[in-house]
């Protein structure tokens, strides 16, 4: 994928700005589609960029099984993406578990597969259900959660304005998609039983 064009983005935003009946060349605006365009080469750092190689210092188990624990659970990871449908930011949390079969990974390299996934346009849903995809297939674990706990911007700034509002999805693969074994994690998470 090529990088991002900053210079597109740049004449886009100044355009957008004249379609909304504004003068991008006054004070407060001549730097806006510069910093819309270095903003955007962040939001959307994750654009072709494949998750799983963050994984890939993963270590194989040497022990029996009884010693490998039963689950890994990364709580609170921060996130934040951009809504595909209207390009209004999201933020929150993604809780990310998973039962390790013969490969464990570093937590970090868990934060950094929400981190790219979350880097694109993207819907919640897919969010957590790219990320559950991404450890099953690097890790090939007996089953993988992904919880996403998220505000979205097009919920509480536009429309309905519901500022208090948070949209909670689940992602599962697995023996973890089983639901007593899936109400056990997120009872951990303190959310009760999904």
């Amino acid at each position: 994928m090529p990088p991002i064009d900053s210079r597109r983005i740049e004449a886009a935003v100044a355009e957008l700005l004249v379609a909304i009946g504004e003068d991008p060349s006054r004070p407060g605006l001549a730097t806006t589609p510069q910093r819309v365009a270095e903003s955007y080469g962040e939001f959307f750092a994750g654009v072709g960029v494949d998750p799983a190689p963050h994984l890939h210092d993963d270590v194989e188990l040497q022990s029996d099984p009884g010693e490998r624990g039963e689950i890994v659970l990364l709580r609170d990871i921060a996130l934040r993406s951009m809504c595909e449908h209207h390009l209004l930011p999201f933020t929150g949390v993604a809780h990310v578990a998973y039962l390790p079969a013969e490969r464990l990974t570093g937590l970090g390299s868990i934060a950094r597969v929400v981190e790219t996934v979350a880097s694109r346009p993207q819907l919640q849903e897919r969010l957590g259900e790219d990320v559950a995809a991404t450890l099953e297939s690097a890790l090939a674990p007996h089953g993988v959660l992904v919880v996403v706990d998220a505000q979205h911007g097009c919920v509480t700034a536009r429309g309905t304005r519901q500022s208090g509002s948070t949209t909670f999805t689940v992602a599962s693969r697995g023996a973890l998609a089983d639901p007593v074994r899936r109400a056990e994690v997120m009872a951990l998470l303190g959310r009760g039983t999904a």
